[in-house]
Order: structure tokens, then sequence, then C-alpha cells
């Protein structure tokens, strides 16, 4: 259990049936009437944020989100299978718990499965990838100003935009929380 008074950033804990994480957190004291807990809190399983106040004795149950390091294998049917490192065993994660920063994973990559109590609601991908380009045009050095840039697909089919002087066939390093081109490989 913990109570509203000794909420802190990334506390995550049980309520109305749903599991919220704390973003922010501030006790406030008014010099009139009793001391409250003003919070922002996530949804963890839909990521919906919203702000509440609580009474500083107020208890929840704790929630634990398991987070478990899982090898993307293949993705058949709208399902996308990872295999646990340990057992080897396959866990199908529907593509509506997948992010947007997915789009950057090629199989064999580790991410990182969240879960709570059995059920998997999240998939991390890993902060930073190298992939292969698979498709841009050439860029022509002289016709720029500062920080040009170009459409490019990756081997995994998203699109991003890179420098002029980078061509196809060249791996680069991306940031997946940006979608960023930071530098070659």
């Amino acid at each position: 259990m913990v109570t509203a008074g000794d909420f802190k950033n990334g506390v995550t804990f049980e309520m109305d049936g749903k599991v919220y994480s704390i973003i922010e957190f501030q006790h406030v004291k008014p010099g009139k009437g009793a001391a409250f807990v003003r919070t922002k809190i996530r949804d963890v399983i839909n990521g919906s944020v919203t702000e509440k106040t609580f009474n500083p004795t107020e208890k929840f149950p704790t929630a634990f989100i398991e987070r478990k390091d899982m090898e993307y294998s293949y993705e058949d049917g709208g399902l996308y299978y990872f295999m646990d490192q340990e057992t080897y065993e396959m866990i199908p994660v529907d593509a509506s718990n997948l992010s947007d920063n997915f789009k950057f994973v090629k199989e064999n990559m580790v991410c990182k499965i969240l879960s709570y109590k059995g059920n998997v609601f999240g998939v991390e991908p890993p902060t930073f990838v190298t992939l292969k380009i698979a498709k841009t045009d050439p860029g022509f050095a002289g016709n720029t100003a500062t920080n040009a840039t170009k459409p490019a697909t990756l081997e995994t089919g998203a699109e991003i935009k890179v420098p002029l002087f980078i061509d196809e066939g060249e791996e680069i390093n991306i940031d997946t929380r940006t979608g960023e081109y930071l530098s070659r490989a």
C-alpha cells in the first residue's frame, strides 16, 4: 500500500480498477484548511493524463509493472511474436499494444515488454537503433542552405528525414523516441 503523502514521480498504484503512474506531484499546505497532494497522473494502460488532488492519508494498493527484455521474432496476421530469452517461450502481442515508434524495430531486436498481472499492454523498442537506408533520392552538394534534409525509407518501411549526404544502402543511427536521424553507423 502507498499513501498519497508518499507519492513520488514514477510511483505506480491502483485506483478505481485502473493502474496509474505519477508524472508530477506537489504537497500543498494552505494557510487555512487541510493539506492535500496535487498530482498529474497517467493511466499506464491507455496513456491518458489527468490532474487529481488527493488527501495525504488516502491509501492505494501498489501496482507492479513488469518490464521484461524479449526478442522480436516475426509478425503474423496482426499479431507480433516476441521470444522470452530465458524460456524460449513465444508471446503474441496485438498490434494495438504497439507504440508508433515500433516501426523502427526489425526482426531479432530486443524490446521491453510491459505487462501488468500477466496482461501485456505495451512494447518499448530500444532507444537507439541502427538501420539501413532502403530508398532515398540522391543528394547534390552545393544546393543547400544549412541543415537541408530529404526523405528516406528505412529497411523496416519507416520514413524519416536524413541529411543530403546520406545514400541508399548506408546504415544510420536513429533515436526511436523522436524518430530522428542521429549519425552514420
